[in-house]
């Protein structure tokens, strides 16, 4: 009896035990969507793998919200739980493939009409276009994703590049914005990006796309919406406002898609959308895009010598394109170490190039230095005293012909002799070429008068006086003779002076004309500005 009734006993233990069991197996797996649910905009946790090659600490991302009265964002999360579910749980990957990176990053509300489709189809119907311009993104996209997850800002902005300038750093717009987020010149020195005569950080890299950022920030800032922040970037916040404003006092929606704006600008966000579908489904558009993987493509490498771009290409074992396409902001052959500390290198090269450097400790990196100006001077009388070509001169700073150096120039010229040293700081920064027409001179032959000094007579030719001691071989405070024979260089028509004058003019001065024709008759030579 007591056997019979203890089998049942173990029986029933034995079945809670497995019942117990297979309740918490059930709760364990469902513990990742729970915890999808309650954190969907955390970003995957193998960005900071990501960053471990560029930093021994990478900075921990950034999820303060942009602004304080944002609530959209929350509500553009809560239109698409399905995608935020599946970038938490695939965030706990690896992720290989930077496209796969950006997909998971898209936090913008989705543009749906008929411009986005009309730029679908030419996109797609252009698959040579897309792979080129895709792989020209190649060496910039990893850093752009990595600064848009440390602002925790929508990774379609790393498209944006795509829609300013097909990813090419060197672009030039004809409204004269450069490089490959397209800054106006005025709107770069605004965000800091120094444009002087030896670099143009318009076209950096690393600082364009700090800018790019700070803007984008800002007008979102000042918008609350990335669709009409984006409108700004292409058409201006001030365009923006006031058609923002005229809707607001016509009653119509404050939106992108309802404000009367130019056909570049209307296209902008399509634009933009259009490249985010084909780069979220490759395949629906017959799209291939090239492998990118997910880490850096380049290092930042410290320079403390001036050295010549050929040179730095030469010992990091690059070339020349490839070294210019990382380093683009470099308007001339030589980068200058106090305005240009850091240079950009593919990141194995740059081991090598810091292994060349060292075995270089004491020989001369550059070729060039910078010379200033001491008066306005032709090209071919700085080329002499510099001790080059006037041609090399003319090609070397961009000098254009039949234009004057102006005094307070800066020059790239050889580094030789008594200009055998780096470029200071100051120069570095602010650099200038100065350029004016060059006037055809005269040379006449005048006689100097009792009383006479080499300002008198210089302001009566409208000369300088250190011009006239500079033609004469005469010092500064020469004094002159009465009647000594001086030799003057005048502009070519004031040797048409004096000339005879005509029957009506000569009417005029005979006081037989109306004092009102002779006014008419009267020409005044045109004044020319001195072009920069």
């Amino acid at each position: 009896m007591n056997l019979i009734t203890l089998v049942p006993d173990r029986l029933i233990r034995s079945s809670w035990v497995l019942l117990l069991a297979a309740v918490v197996t059930g709760c364990a797996t469902s513990l990742p969507t729970q915890t999808s649910q309650q954190a969907p905009i955390e970003r995957p946790p193998e960005t900071t793998t990501s960053q471990a090659p560029t930093s021994a600490q990478p900075p921990a991302p950034v999820t303060v919200p942009l602004v304080p009265h944002a609530p959209e964002v929350a509500e553009m999360k809560s239109e698409h739980p399905v995608d935020l579910k599946a970038h938490s749980v695939l965030g706990l990957q690896e992720q290989k493939d930077i496209w796969e990176r950006i997909r998971r990053g898209f936090a913008m509300p989705d543009l749906d009409n008929d411009l986005v489709r009309n730029r679908e189809q030419w996109y797609a119907s252009r698959p040579d276009y897309m792979l080129r311009m895709t792989e020209r993104s190649r060496p910039y996209l990893f850093h752009i994703v990595e600064e848009l997850e440390r602002r925790n800002m929508p990774m379609e902005l790393a498209l944006l590049p795509f829609i300013e300038s097909a990813f090419n750093p060197q672009a030039v717009s004809s409204a004269k914005a450069a490089g490959m987020w397209q800054f106006m010149p005025a709107t770069g020195k605004y965000f800091d990006l120094k444009q002087n005569l030896f670099r143009d950080e318009r076209r950096d890299v690393l600082e364009s796309t700090r800018a790019a950022l700070d803007y984008l920030q800002k007008l979102y800032t000042m918008f609350g919406d990335w669709h009409l922040a984006l409108a700004a970037y292409n058409w201006g916040e001030g365009s923006v406002g006031r058609a923002l404003a005229r809707n607001k006092a016509q009653g119509k929606p404050l939106t992108y898609s309802d404000l009367r704006m130019p056909n570049e600008t209307r296209f902008y966000v399509p634009k933009l959308q259009a490249v985010k579908n084909i780069v979220a489904r490759p395949e629906a558009f017959n799209t291939e895009l090239p492998l990118i993987q997910n880490h850096p493509y380049f290092k930042s490498v410290a320079i403390e010598r001036d050295i010549d771009v050929a040179m730095a290409a030469k010992l990091a074992n690059v070339s020349l394109d490839d070294f210019k396409a990382l380093n683009p902001a470099m308007n001339r052959p030589v980068i200058l170490a106090a305005g240009t500390p850091h240079i950009l290198l593919p990141w194995d090269n740059a081991t090598v190039f810091e292994t060349n450097l060292q075995a270089r400790p004491d020989r001369r990196l550059s070729s060039w230095t910078a010379w200033q100006a001491p008066r306005t001077m032709r090209p071919d009388e700085v080329a002499k005293l510099v001790g080059m070509s006037a041609e090399q001169l003319r090609s070397v700073n961009g000098i254009p012909a039949r234009m004057l150096v102006r005094a307070g120039s800066t020059l790239l010229v050889p580094r030789q002799g008594k200009l055998d040293n780096d470029v200071t700081e100051h120069l570095a920064d602010n650099g200038l070429l100065l350029l004016a027409p060059e006037v055809v001179l005269r040379k006449i032959r005048v006689k100097a008068r009792a009383g006479d000094t080499l300002a008198r007579l210089a302001s009566r030719h409208g000369v300088s006086a250190a011009n006239v001691a500079d033609w004469n071989r005469l010092q500064p405070n020469a004094k002159l003779s009465n009647g000594q024979k001086l030799s003057i260089y005048v502009p070519a028509k004031a040797s048409r002076r004096p000339v005879k004058s005509s029957p009506r003019r000569a009417a005029v001065q005979r006081g037989k004309a109306p004092a009102k024709a002779a006014v008419r008759g009267t020409r005044t030579p045109a004044k020319t500005t001195p072009k920069r």
